[in-house]
């Protein structure tokens, strides 16, 4: 089997492994944010061996470069938190679509800071996805008002993903995927300890069935699904990986069908429609605006955000 025929195999082993992260959280039956840190923190331990393999190798871990993976590590802790919290009050589909808007504020946040010039085709892109997550949010509302909070909890987990992005681009200059990915995890253990602590959620005395869901998440969504993303963007262009990702709340979706029992309404079906339209043209203006392969950029550019799940 070639390496582009594995390359593509791997992307959609990762896009159906991050799929079950919702449905991992609900059959948890525990505080999202408590799920959230086993989910890291088991991680460690199951990574460690292929970090250590790779310790000698990697003299960034003996200079101050290691803030970068730990800082990224403290944003998808509030990031995770905050999603796993939402799909209390939303459905497992909206928690997914609206959590991977993410790259939209990434990128109106590079426009207001760091004074980046956006295309037409990225506010075309970006009107349509906010029409859309609008009509999912506007639905829900009307249902039950807690929908709509749980929409925009979603959504403003954006906001930590963007600083996750930040300090991901810095820490991938000095780390391999795996000792990035491995410092990450210290890190948001170490944030979501804190956070479990101070909200007071009880981090033992659960049932056997939920530490099997802790576990099962910590190897299924973090574990292989970011490690197959990882050997994907090895072999793939971002073009082609990026813009794919837009699957993974119709995964998410479908589902969520026989297994949560959450059957989506005609509006949020077109409101989630019309959304993934949207964030398909942004990543596909933010790819046209990127370096080409062979520039001295490419390979920083080769990695779009991870997927916010």
């Amino acid at each position: 089997m070639n390496k582009s025929l594995l390359a593509y195999l791997a992307l959609g082993i990762g896009i159906f492994s991050l799929s079950f992260s919702a449905m991992f959280v609900r059959w948890a039956d525990a505080p999202g944010p408590v799920t959230a840190f086993y989910r890291l923190f088991f991680s460690i331990f199951l990574l460690l061996p292929f970090f250590l393999a790779r310790i000698n190798a990697n003299p960034s871990l003996r200079t101050r470069s290691v803030i970068f993976p730990l800082l990224a590590g403290v944003f998808t802790a509030c990031d995770l938190g905050l999603w796993t919290t939402s799909l209390s009050f939303t459905t497992a589909s909206n928690a997914t679509l609206l959590g991977n808007t993410a790259p939209l504020w990434v990128a109106l946040g590079t426009w207001l800071i760091l004074k980046q010039k956006l295309s037409s085709a990225f506010w075309r892109g970006l009107t349509i996805t906010l029409l859309g997550a609008a009509l999912i949010m506007g639905t829900d509302f009307l249902l039950h008002p807690r929908f709509g909070v749980g929409d925009a909890m979603a959504i403003g987990t954006g906001v930590f993903y963007g600083g996750y992005f930040l300090f991901t681009e810095r820490s991938r200059t000095h780390f391999d995927p795996v000792g990035h990915i491995w410092l990450v995890g210290i890190g948001a253990s170490i944030t979501l300890f804190v956070i479990n602590t101070s909200l007071r959620y009880p981090l033992t005395g659960y049932p056997a069935q939920t530490w099997f869901v802790f576990l099962s998440t910590a190897i299924v969504s973090q574990l292989i699904g970011y490690m197959a993303l990882a050997y994907a963007l090895g072999h793939l262009p971002a073009s082609v990986v990026s813009p794919t990702m837009v699957l993974q709340p119709i995964v998410t979706t479908l589902l969520a069908i026989p297994l949560l029992g959450e059957i989506p309404t005609i509006w949020q079906g077109i409101g989630g429609a019309i959304a993934l339209v949207g964030i398909y043209m942004v990543n596909q203006a933010h790819q046209r605006s990127t370096p080409q392969s062979g520039s001295p950029d490419s390979r920083k550019q080769m990695e779009p955000p991870i997927p916010n799940a």
